[in-house]
Parts: structure tokens; C-alpha cells; sequence
């Protein structure tokens, strides 16, 4: 796979990290923890009783992921892929890139400090995103791939494989001639 890509912010400057897929794969494993986690406070501070485990996961996925809208086209020999991922900017995203699978993930950081009087007010604040998806086809990740971040807007543009839609490929073998 290759490691690097061409991502412009608004300067101009490469921000975006292309990261391996086993690297993406343990930052899902540590998404679904932090997930389990608190729906098994919310589970807890509703008195553990059980018939309600999906919509305690459900809202403890609301509380902790960001929604990631996308768009996938395909057209001139390439799948182009916008993800709105407002409030982020380059610097909080990463993009991992497999021949049929685009993984986006970010996290932003943010604090506010408030007075009230002589006392101090401090709070903390951390968003994450995740979002993979299965690609219509398969690209070529070996290839040119281009992305680039304006106003919330993650445009990805991933160069499509030769010949082959990625789900299935089949090998017609023809019958032996008959002598």
C-alpha cells in the first residue's frame, strides 16, 4: 500500500496522515472499547437492567462518534469520495485506503477555561469520527491518490483497479477440445 499521498489544506501544506490498515484496525479496536465502555455506564446508571443493551450501545456510539456524511462517484477511471467532516480540520484525520474499503477516523481536542469570580472553570472535550465503507470497486492503491480538505468538506479521489469490480473475480475455463 502506499504510505503517502498528496492531501492540500486550505495553505496548501500536507496534513492528512494515509495510515496502514493494521494501524486502523487498532484504532477500531480501541473505538469499540471506549464505546463498550460507556454503555456499560449507561447500563450501570440505569440500574444494570437488562432489554435495553442496543440502545444503550446506540447512544453511547451518539455520545462518542461524530457522524460522517459521504458521497462515493465513479467516473473516469477513478472513485471520488467526499466525507463532510465539519469541525475537523487535516490535522485531526486519518485515511486508511485497502483495494475495496476506505476507513476515515479523527480525533479533535478541545478545552475551555472559564472565570467565575476567583475560581477557575476548566473543561475538557474530545470528539472522534469513524467512518469505512465498501468500495463499488476496486482501486488501485499502488496509484496516484489525491485528497484534499476545504471547509469541513474531505474530498478523496482513488484511482480504480484494472478489470475488476472487487467482490468477485471469475475464471471461465474452457472445456477441452473433443478429439
Amino acid at each position: 500500500m502506499k504510505q503517502s499521498t498528496a492531501v492540500q489544506g486550505r495553505a496548501g501544506a500536507p496534513h492528512l496522515r494515509l495510515v496502514p490498515a493494521d494501524q486502523m484496525l487498532d484504532q477500531m479496536r480501541d473505538t469499540f472499547d471506549a464505546i463498550a465502555r460507556r454503555a456499560f455506564e449507561i447500563f450501570d446508571g440505569k440500574g444494570r437492567t437488562f432489554g435495553h443493551e442496543l440502545d444503550d450501545w446506540f447512544q453511547a456510539e451518539a455520545e462518542l462518534l461524530h457522524p460522517v456524511h459521504l458521497e462515493v462517484s465513479d467516473a473516469d477511471g477513478a472513485l471520488t469520495v467526499r466525507a463532510e467532516v465539519p469541525g475537523f480540520d487535516e490535522r485531526d484525520l486519518e485515511v486508511s485506503v485497502e483495494p475495496t474499503r476506505l476507513t476515515i477516523s479523527g480525533t479533535r481536542e478541545s478545552s475551555e477555561e472559564r472565570k467565575q469570580g476567583k475560581t477557575v472553570y476548566s473543561e475538557r472535550c474530545s470528539d472522534r469520527l469513524f467512518r469505512a465503507v465498501e468500495l463499488p470497486k476496486v482501486v488501485d492503491t499502488a496509484g496516484a491518490m489525491k485528497a484534499t480538505y476545504d471547509q469541513g468538506v474531505l474530498t478523496i479521489t482513488l484511482p480504480k483497479a484494472d478489470k475488476t469490480d472487487g467482490r468477485r473475480v471469475t475464471v471461465e475455463a474452457k472445456a477441452p477440445a473433443a478429439v
